[in-house]
C-alpha cells in the first residue's frame, strides 16, 4: 500500500474515531460508514440518509472476530455462513448486548465480512467493524460515484475515502441466516 493509501487510511480513522461521518467505495457502490458503538455518529447518518432508526443497519469487518461482539454466537454458528469474505449479507441473531440503534426493530442484526480491499483496510484500520449503509437518501437510488455522493449530500460534512467499487452491478445479496431465505 501506498504512503498516499495509508495517509488516507489514517484520515478517514480519525474522521470515524470523532464521530464522523465515511464516504466509501464497497462492493457495488459507495457507502456511507461510522463507529457503530458511537449513538450519535449513528444518529447523525440515520439523519443524513432519512432512514428511520427501525429499520436497522448492516455492520461490516474485515473477518468475523470484527462482528462477533454483535452477534448472538449462541443461537447461530458463523462457520455455516456461506460466502465470507464477500459480497453476501447475511441477517443473523443479534447479542442481547447490540444496541437497538444498530438493530432496529429486530432480534437480529445484518452483517457481512467484506472482500473489498478498501473497505477491509479500512475495518482493519480502525480495528473493528463499521457501519456500512449505501450513500443515497432513503428511497433514491445508491450511488456509485464519489460525485453522485456529493451530489447527493453536499451539505454534510463527509470525509470521503476515495477508490473504485468492486463492481457488481446490484447491492449485495442478504440472506436470512435463520431460514436460509434470500431477501435480497
Amino acid at each position: 500500500m501506498s504512503w498516499v493509501s495509508r495517509l488516507r487510511l489514517r484520515l478517514a480513522v480519525r474522521q470515524l474515531r470523532r464521530g464522523g461521518l465515511l464516504a466509501y467505495p464497497t462492493e457495488a457502490v459507495w457507502g456511507l460508514g461510522c463507529d457503530p458503538c458511537n449513538e450519535a455518529a449513528v444518529d447523525s447518518l440515520l439523519a443524513l440518509k432519512r432512514r428511520p432508526v427501525l429499520k436497522g443497519l448492516i455492520l461490516i469487518g474485515s473477518d468475523s472476530r470484527q462482528i462477533e461482539p454483535f452477534l448472538d454466537l449462541k443461537a447461530h454458528d458463523l462457520r455455516r455462513l456461506a460466502g465470507w469474505p464477500g459480497p453476501i449479507t447475511w441477517i443473523v441473531p443479534a447479542s442481547s448486548q447490540t444496541p437497538a440503534w444498530l438493530r432496529g426493530d429486530h432480534d437480529t442484526i445484518a452483517v457481512r465480512v467484506t472482500a473489498h480491499p478498501l473497505s477491509s483496510a479500512l475495518c482493519q484500520a480502525f480495528g473493528g467493524a463499521l457501519v456500512s449503509t449505501s450513500a443515497n437518501p432513503t428511497g433514491s437510488p445508491p450511488a456509485r460515484t464519489r460525485l453522485k455522493v456529493r451530489a447527493y449530500f453536499s451539505d454534510a460534512e463527509l470525509v470521503f475515502l476515495p477508490g473504485k467499487t468492486g463492481g457488481l452491478a446490484k447491492p449485495t445479496a442478504i440472506f436470512d441466516a435463520r431460514s436460509g431465505k434470500q431477501l435480497r
